[in-house]
């Protein structure tokens, strides 16, 4: 099975991601019997499991860097990839080739008819991620939880280690005790044994928190935190306290303080992982080998582009945050923005600020669930925004550009489906010139 055949395989399978469609009847059974008829490969190797509303992929990668500076061989699964799907699967940083993806989807085509099971298109590639990681013998994997917890396929590891990053809004209706109910499903990558490592603050869940079966449990603003965050050229000059003691002047190079956050959490999980104190100068290199593309991340300068993919209102407010903080305008900001169904667009545009752009335009990802662009640019007219809406993200990205001057700032935000297609297209004219 080449490339091309593998992800006509895969598209043949429901995609949740695509549709967001509300799943009835979760289990883990259909993703239990495909691993086993797959020998279990995500018991070969040791996991740190990352769940939470927000941040997950920027912690994934920071433990990453922190373990691979460590000197260990490291597997990373994260979810939904920006712009190629081969992103989603790393072995060291460096994401799986064409030909070994192929290879670990064509080993559960076969299987498929013989377990007698149709996998989800997320089982499959999350199947393929475990099985190539214990080909190559990684020596832990960092797993990214795709939706919840309890029932994601990615649970069917049992972590050494498990990671919830924070409790907001998104994916739920916001009635009743909403913040209850989604802390209820995440604690579920928890397992007896294991460390669990909390970012989320919120006293009011800290009972939900400790009723796991976990050896340790570590919150943020008890046994580690963020001692200090200050502004620096490029990112961020944080302290970062754990158990273990406090590691001073670390440089993320990341925009935005809640990557100070971020960066308190992989710490602790890494040194919950190790059971022991990483040392100073290597959580500093480590730290500042970190890239996070698409998250507050600059791609263009004379005007500066900014790409950021704030797809939910706590995304959306750290966005704004960033930018008034870290950013002065000599000229115009410029909006870019799609987004899809499930987000009210006023209240989206409303936590982004879009009231302080000078133009927005809208445009319609390519996604099933895609809001319209003119139904976007209809929110932004209803808010006093001056806006226009376009087909495509290609057309956003270049009205965009043609509109602004060398001192404006374009700002690509409200979703990945918009966010990741603008890389691309800005990737290629840089290097075209």
């Amino acid at each position: 099975m080449n490339i091309h055949a593998a992800l006509r395989y895969l598209d043949q399978h429901t995609n949740l991601e695509a549709t967001a469609g509300r799943a009835e009847g979760l289990s883990l059974d259909r993703m239990r019997q495909l691993a086993a008829a797959l020998g279990d490969p995500q018991h070969a190797y040791p996991v740190i499991h990352i769940t939470g509303t927000n941040g997950k992929g920027s912690v994934a990668r920071m433990v990453t860097e922190l373990l691979r500076a460590s000197g260990l061989s490291v597997g990373t699964y994260t979810s939904p990839h920006l712009e190629e799907i081969n992103d989603r699967i790393a072995w060291d940083a460096t994401p799986i080739s064409d030909a070994e993806l192929a290879d670990a989807i064509g080993a559960i085509a076969a299987i498929e008819p013989v377990a007698g099971i149709t996998p989800s298109y997320f089982e499959i590639l999350t199947a393929a991620a475990f099985s190539w990681f214990a080909e190559v013998a990684v020596d832990v994997a960092v797993v990214e939880v795709g939706m919840l917890g309890r029932y994601d396929a990615t649970n069917v590891a049992d972590a050494a280690v498990a990671v919830l990053t924070n409790i907001g809004h998104d994916h739920t209706d916001g009635k009743g005790a909403w913040r209850a109910a989604i802390a209820q499903e995440k604690v579920g990558i928890v397992k007896p044994g294991s460390t669990f490592v909390v970012g989320e603050t919120d006293p009011d869940l800290r009972s939900i928190f400790a009723s796991t079966e976990a050896a340790e449990t570590w919150l943020r603003g008890v046994h580690f935190d963020v001692e200090q965050s200050m502004l620096a050229l490029g990112g961020r000059s944080v302290d970062l306290r754990t158990p273990s003691g406090t590691v001073e002047d670390v440089f993320v190079p990341l925009h935005g303080d809640h990557q100070a956050h971020n960066a308190a959490i992989a710490l602790a999980a890494v040194e919950a992982f190790f059971a022991r104190r990483l040392e100073d100068d290597l959580v500093r290199d480590a730290f500042a080998a970190v890239q996070v593309p698409g998250r507050f991340e600059i791609v263009h300068r004379d005007p500066t582009v900014v790409l950021d993919a704030a797809h939910n209102l706590d995304g959306a407010r750290a966005c704004r945050r960033t930018l008034a903080e870290e950013f002065t305008l000599n000229g115009s900001l410029i909006l870019v923005v799609g987004m899809l169904s499930g987000r009210d667009p006023v209240e989206l545009l409303d936590a982004l600020g879009a009231a302080d752009a000078g133009f927005l335009v809208a445009c319609t990802p390519d996604s099933p669930r895609a809001v319209p662009a003119a139904k976007l640019a209809a929110a932004a007219d209803a808010l006093g925004i001056v806006a226009e809406s376009v087909r495509s993200v290609d057309e956003a990205v270049q009205r965009a550009l043609a509109l602004a001057s060398p001192d404006d700032l374009v700002l690509i935000t409200g979703s990945l489906y918009v966010v990741g297609p603008a890389r691309t297209i800005l990737r290629a004219e840089v290097g075209a010139q």
